[in-house]
C-alpha cells in the first residue's frame, strides 16, 4: 500500500472505514476509491472478512494484514477490517428531495441520521458549515457505512444550498412550527431543514417556505437531532409511499 498511514485527521486526502460492516458498504459501493484493505489476524474467521476478500480479489485491491497497524489506527481492539478510501465529492440530485442540516456538530448523530436517510429511502444530503466531518471514521462507523450510498453536498451558508436549489420547497423544523408535521403535505422536490444539536434553527428560518413543528409533550423542550429526521422521514416516506427518492 502506496500511502503511509497514520490515525486520522480532517485533512488528510484520505479516509477510513473501520469495522467489517462498513467496510463492506465502501467495497459494494465505492470500490474505485479504495486504496486498500487491512485485516486483523483475529477475524480470519469472521464470514464479513471471507466477504471482504472476495470483493478485493474482484476488483484488484491490495489486502494487507497487519493487527499493529489496525489497532494504531482505529484504537479499538474488536475491529477486525479497515479500508483505506480516497475522500470524493458526490453532488446532489436537483430532482430529488434533500435533507439539510444546518452545522451539525455531533459525529454519532450524524452517523446515524445517514443511515436514517437511507431507511426512508432519502439519498441527497446538505451539509451548512461549519459541520461535523462527514468523512471521519466515527462518523463513518455511527453509520455502518451508509455514507457510501449518499450524495452529499458541502455550502458556506444556507442561502449559498437555497440560491442552487430555487425549486425546492422548503421545510425548515422548529419547535414553534407554523405548521405540525401530521398535517404537512410535502410538494416535491422539497429540502427538510434541520438545525444545529443545541439551539435549533434561528427564527430567521421561519421566512423559509413552511416552517414544521413535531407534536410532541412539554416535558422535554425538543427532540434529538438524529430522533427528530427519524419522525420527519418517516412521516414524509409514508405519505409518499414506497417510491419516495
Amino acid at each position: 500500500m502506496e500511502l503511509r498511514l497514520k490515525r486520522y485527521q480532517k485533512d488528510l486526502p484520505h479516509s477510513y472505514s473501520f469495522g467489517v460492516f462498513p467496510t463492506i458498504e465502501l467495497l459494494e459501493n465505492q470500490p474505485s476509491l479504495v486504496k486498500g484493505v487491512i485485516l486483523h489476524s483475529q477475524g480470519k474467521e469472521n464470514q464479513g472478512v471471507h466477504i471482504i476478500r472476495g470483493y478485493c480479489v474482484e476488483h484488484g485491491i491490495e489486502i494487507v494484514q497487519d493487527d499493529r497497524l489496525v489497532q494504531k489506527l482505529s484504537q479499538r481492539g474488536n475491529t477486525y477490517a479497515i479500508g483505506v478510501f480516497e475522500k470524493y465529492h458526490h453532488p446532489l440530485d436537483h430532482e430529488a428531495n434533500h435533507v439539510v442540516l444546518v452545522q451539525p456538530q455531533g459525529m454519532g448523530n450524524l452517523g446515524t441520521i445517514t443511515r436514517t436517510m437511507l431507511a426512508f429511502g432519502s439519498r441527497n444530503l446538505a451539509l451548512i458549515e461549519p459541520a461535523a466531518d462527514l468523512f471521519d471514521p466515527k462518523v463513518i462507523r455511527a453509520s455502518m457505512g451508509a455514507v457510501f450510498q449518499l450524495r452529499f453536498q458541502w455550502f458556506d451558508a444556507f442561502p449559498d444550498y437555497w440560491g442552487t436549489f430555487p425549486s425546492h420547497q422548503l421545510y425548515p423544523m422548529m419547535t414553534d412550527g407554523e405548521v405540525s408535521l401530521k398535517e404537512v403535505k410535502f410538494q416535491t422536490p422539497y429540502s427538510i431543514i434541520f438545525g444545529e444539536e443545541s439551539s435549533g434553527l434561528g427564527e430567521e428560518y421561519h421566512q423559509f417556505g413552511t416552517s414544521v413543528r413535531i407534536p410532541q409533550e412539554d416535558a422535554v423542550d425538543s427532540l434529538n437531532i438524529a430522533l427528530s429526521t427519524g419522525v420527519t422521514l418517516y412521516q414524509a416516506y409514508i405519505h409518499e409511499g414506497t417510491d419516495n427518492p
